[in-house]
C-alpha cells in the first residue's frame, strides 16, 4: 500500500512537471511546425490539421536562397565565438587575483565589480555607444564583442570556483618554480573546467541571441548577425509566418547542437584528486 502511494505520487509529480515542460516549450514546437508547412496549410488552426499534412524544406531553401543567411550564420559565429574566447581569458585573469592573491581592497573590489551587475544595460548603452564610434569599431566585429569583453557575472563565478580549488596544488606549483602566470594557466584553469564550460554556454548564448547592441551598431547589412537578419527578414516578407519560423529556426538551430554537445562536460570535476594526504 505504501508502495502504491509512493508511485501514485510520483507519477503525478511527473505528470505535472511534463504538462509544465509542454506549455513552456508550446512556442517552439508551433515554430517548427510552421516552419514545415506549405503555403495551402492553414498556420493557426487549432483543428486536428494543426501538424502539417505535407511537410517541405522549401520554405528553409526560400529562405537561403533568397536572403544571405550564410553572411549572417558566418557573423554570429564569429562574434559568438571571439565573445567567448576573450570573455573566459578576460574573466579568468581577473578573478584568479581576486581569489588567490592577498592584497588591499580585494573585497572592495571584488564587491564594487559584482555590484555592476545591478546596473541595467540600457543606462550604459548610449555611453557604450559613443565611446565605440571614437574608437572607430562601428561596423565592425570588434564593435559588436565590446560590450562583452568581460562580464561581472563571468568574474564572479570564477572566482568562486578559483576559491574551490585545495591550497596544495598551488603550493606545490610553487615549490617547483611556477610563476603566478603558471600556476593560473596549468593548475587553475584545468581544475576549473566545468566553470569555464558553463560560462562559455552562457556567453555563446548570450552572444548569439543578442538583437539590441547590434542594432545600435550596425548598420551595414554584410555585418548583420542573425536576430538582425531575422528582423529584416520579417519585415520584407510582410509577416509569412512560414518563411519567418524557417529563419528563426536556421537562427537557434545552432545553439541547441552547441548544448547538447558540451553539456556532459558540465560536471563536477574532483580538482583534489592530485593531492594526497
Amino acid at each position: 500500500m505504501l508502495r502504491l502511494k509512493y508511485l501514485t505520487k510520483i507519477s503525478i509529480i511527473y505528470l505535472i512537471l511534463l504538462l509544465i515542460a509542454l506549455v513552456m516549450l508550446f512556442p517552439l514546437i508551433w515554430l517548427v511546425i510552421t516552419a514545415f508547412k506549405s503555403p495551402t496549410e492553414d498556420i493557426f488552426t487549432v483543428s486536428w490539421q494543426w501538424f502539417p499534412q505535407r511537410p517541405t524544406w522549401n520554405n528553409f531553401i526560400t529562405v537561403w536562397q533568397n536572403y544571405p543567411f550564410g553572411k549572417y550564420l558566418w557573423n554570429s559565429t564569429v562574434v559568438a565565438v571571439l565573445t567567448v574566447v576573450l570573455n573566459l581569458l578576460f574573466c579568468s585573469l581577473a578573478a584568479y587575483p581576486l581569489a588567490r592573491l592577498n592584497f588591499g581592497g580585494r573585497e572592495l573590489i571584488f564587491a564594487s565589480i559584482v555590484a555592476t551587475i545591478m546596473i541595467p544595460f540600457q543606462i550604459v548603452m548610449i555611453p557604450l555607444y559613443i565611446l565605440t564610434v571614437q574608437l572607430g569599431l562601428r561596423n565592425t566585429y570588434l564593435g559588436i564583442i565590446f560590450p562583452s569583453l568581460a562580464s561581472a557575472f563571468g568574474i564572479f563565478l570564477l572566482r568562486q570556483a578559483f576559491q574551490g580549488v585545495p591550497k596544495e596544488l598551488e603550493e606545490a606549483a610553487r615549490i617547483d618554480g611556477c610563476s603566478e602566470l603558471g600556476i593560473w594557466w596549468y593548475i587553475m584553469i584545468p581544475a576549473v573546467r566545468p566553470a569555464l564550460v558553463t560560462l562559455a554556454i552562457f556567453v555563446f548564448i548570450g552572444a548569439w541571441s543578442d538583437f539590441l547592441w547590434p542594432l545600435i551598431v550596425l548598420d551595414r547589412p554584410e555585418y548583420y548577425t542573425l536576430p538582425l537578419g531575422v528582423a529584416k527578414l520579417a519585415s520584407a516578407l510582410d509577416l509569412d509566418w512560414r518563411l519567418i519560423a524557417a529563419g528563426s529556426i536556421i537562427s537557434i538551430a545552432p545553439v541547441l547542437f552547441l548544448f547538447v554537445f558540451v553539456q556532459r562536460y558540465i560536471i563536477p570535476t574532483d580538482v583534489g584528486s592530485g593531492v594526497k594526504g
